[in-house]
């Protein structure tokens, strides 16, 4: 099950706006992972008074996110495309931050290494022998598989089971060498990301549905071993814990993270909340357990009761908080709203966007090669009913969806009503990148409406 977690993060890292895409928020986010280990193993030191070692053990376990539990939140259309987005890409790189740290605590707690070389020689295995065998793996497998598609069609059904098939023999190929072979399934998924999107597209179908199942089947094995366990935990420090780690370490985080970022507090808030503790970390704590490391069937009793807390509060709120972040949205255009992009929010690189005034667009659309108008305002500001005539209404955070698959020929002109056009810069960008011959409206539809009429909402484009 956590070598398909692993697999699955890397390859869901691709389905973004581009492959760098993630780069930004990973790189931002990182250090809140390792902020939420530390928070939570002084947390375990305090609460449970055990030594440092097992308290940090206990603290990176603990700051695994399960993408899983997210799916609710960032499926929900009421939430900023790019708060989703963000959530969705520090879910899948969180637990390649948190793995090898496990590694090397583990390694620590059962002595394993003594002196500097044996030490090297560990982190050589872990960090280089793991990754390089599965990379060859990953490599070798998608140079087979195009040998055989050249000379012969292969459905989709069996190149996801292809998919399946990489994983296994990736982690294998880790373990032989004495490394990780959950470092290896990494490795390899981020090969086939680079070479063969074709084979992830297949294997996304196929497989989030088999790593789904698989998932589900490991949940009911812990929840009946975990109810022979709970015992063995003092019930009301536990609770006290799981109280600091979902509503202190990682609030406290994530808004240190944020602090210099542009968007709203509800968004620090509502990303500060969700980062759901699931399966990722019972897995986790399991590894240890397999690994033999001193007390950790009582360090996999306590994430248990972490976990469960994680899934009832998260699962009860998921839906209401959404729905209260929609009607946010509706009332006031939110920082958030005006960029598409997890990206964008954390830095991105600005395309030069051509800006044309009022009286050209109004030139333009009674000429012959009359441009498409978009409307890129916020749910608030379209609430109003009011537009450019012709205009189809496409919130920023769906530009990307509706111009998969249009025809590039065609020009488009966007517009908003934020100040120095922001969403309308924000989308041309985007579709420029994509192609399009895009330009945004100078003033928005404020310039446009002193001075030349607008249409009602029944008047505009479906």
């Amino acid at each position: 099950s956590l070598a398909f977690v692993l697999f699955l993060d890397a390859v869901n890292l691709h389905f973004d706006e581009n492959r760098k895409s993630w780069m930004a928020p990973l790189l931002a986010l990182g250090p809140g992972t390792l902020i939420t280990i530390a928070i939570v193993s002084v947390a375990a030191h305090l609460v449970f008074g055990i030594g440092w070692l097992e308290a940090t053990l206990l603290g990176a376990i603990l700051a695994s996110i399960d993408p899983v539990v997210l799916r609710d939140v960032t499926r929900d259309d009421r939430v900023p495309r790019s708060i989703r987005q963000t959530l969705t890409t520090e879910a899948g790189a969180n637990d390649i931050v948190v793995l090898p740290v496990i590694l090397i605590l583990s390694t620590l707690a059962l002595g394993q290494s003594n002196g500097a070389g044996d030490w090297f020689w560990r982190v050589a295995q872990l960090f280089l022998l793991g990754p390089l065998a599965g990379g060859i793996v990953g490599y070798v497998c998608i140079r087979i598989i195009e040998t055989l598609r050249a000379r012969m069609p292969i459905s989709r059904e069996y190149r996801a089971l292809y998919g399946v098939g990489i994983v296994l023999a990736a982690y294998v190929a880790g373990e032989f060498v004495g490394g990780s072979g959950f470092l290896a399934v990494f490795t390899a998924g981020v090969i086939i990301v680079k070479t063969d999107y074709d084979l992830c597209d297949c294997f996304l179908d196929y497989g989030e549905v088999t790593a789904e199942m698989a998932m589900l089947l490991a949940c009911i094995l812990f929840g009946a071993l975990l109810s022979t366990m709970l015992g063995t935990v003092p019930l009301v420090p536990a609770l006290l814990f799981a109280v600091v780690v979902l509503v202190i370490a990682r609030p406290v985080a994530i808004s240190l993270v944020l602090r210099k970022i542009g968007v709203s507090k509800r968004a620090r808030l509502f990303m500060g909340w969700f980062g759901p503790r699931g399966l990722s970390s019972l897995l986790f704590a399991l590894l240890v357990v397999n690994q033999g490391v001193p007390n950790a069937e009582w360090i996999l009793a306590v994430t248990g009761i972490v976990v469960t807390a994680s899934v009832v509060v998260h699962g009860v709120t998921a839906t209401p908080l959404a729905a209260a972040y929609g009607k946010a949205m509706d009332r006031e255009t939110l920082p958030e709203e005006r960029e598409a992009t997890a990206r964008g929010l954390f830095g991105v690189e600005r395309e030069a966007v051509s800006l044309i005034s009022p009286e050209t667009l109004a030139a333009w659309l009674d000429g012959d090669d009359s441009p498409l108008v978009l409307d890129v305002r916020s749910r608030a500001s379209a609430g109003q009913g009011v537009g450019v005539p012709g205009s189809i209404r496409v919130p920023l955070g769906g530009i990307e969806e509706w111009a998969h698959d249009r025809s590039r020929e065609r020009p488009i002109v966007t517009y908003c009503t934020c100040p120095e056009d922001a969403s309308a810069i924000r989308a041309a960008e985007l579709l420029q990148v994509e192609g399009f011959d895009v330009s945004a409206l100078r003033g928005g539809l404020e310039a446009w409406q002193a001075r030349y009429p607008v249409a009602m909402g029944e008047e505009l484009a479906a």
